[in-house]
């Protein structure tokens, strides 16, 4: 089963005061590993990026002004994540977000029950500890030095190793992304990155299957 890890930035917290995106990065598993298909891009959001979302991501006005914008990719964006489940942390925020952006332009809005809130994993398996994304690399022991600034994916990828350890399933070893860039890999090189992954068993991928048929709804954008 394919599944997507997502993650947003944003010019401020609230759609309701006409926040917008200015970053989204997708990563895709295939039972729990990584396959290379990331759909990544920086969006002009029409709006100045507030203070607060400057210090959080450190998106410019000036950076983000000759980006795309949102309406411009959202139908790749869509061909992407269908009938695919989304793995999201925070999900109310990041899918708040990009159905804001969907219904501006009058496209579908994204069904909930595709989603996977880590947020709520996490809560329900350790309550009353720290479940923000740092708080669970620390528990899990995943390298987070890394992030000096929440980018898309890099959260991206650290979320997919959370969400593993999370549904507890063994953790793919191979970093996706490297000093903020994507790594890329050729037809030659599969052998020797498939190597570098520890996969799933076969009673681990079942339980993660089982795990996926009692939490959620099968629905259609």
């Amino acid at each position: 089963m394919k599944e997507i890890v997502l993650d947003t930035e944003t010019t401020g917290l609230s759609v309701k005061e006409g926040h917008r995106i200015v970053e989204i990065g997708c990563i895709e598993l295939d039972d729990l590993v990584p396959t290379k298909n990331i759909f990544h891009f920086y969006l002009n959001p029409e709006r100045k990026v507030s203070e607060k979302a400057f210090e959080v991501h450190g998106y410019s006005d000036e950076f983000l002004s000759n980006k795309k914008k949102f309406f411009e990719i959202a139908d790749d964006f869509l061909d992407f994540v269908r009938d695919k489940k989304i793995i999201i942390h925070n999900a109310e925020f990041d899918i708040g977000h990009l159905n804001n952006e969907l219904s501006l332009i009058g496209k579908e809005k994204i069904n909930n029950s595709y989603v996977i809130d880590t947020l709520e994993l996490a809560r329900n398996k350790f309550p009353g500890s720290g479940i923000s994304l740092d708080a669970l690399c620390k528990r899990f022991r995943i390298d987070n030095s890394r992030r000096e600034k929440h980018t898309a994916l890099i959260d991206c990828e650290l979320l997919a190793k959370v969400y593993i350890n999370l549904i507890d399933q063994r953790e793919p070893t191979l970093n996706l992304v490297e000093n903020n860039e994507v790594k890329l890999t050729t037809n030659d090189s599969k052998i020797g990155y498939y190597r570098k992954i520890i996969l799933p068993t076969k009673e681990e991928l079942y339980n993660h299957n089982q795990f996926l048929k009692k939490n959620l709804k099968k629905n259609y954008f």
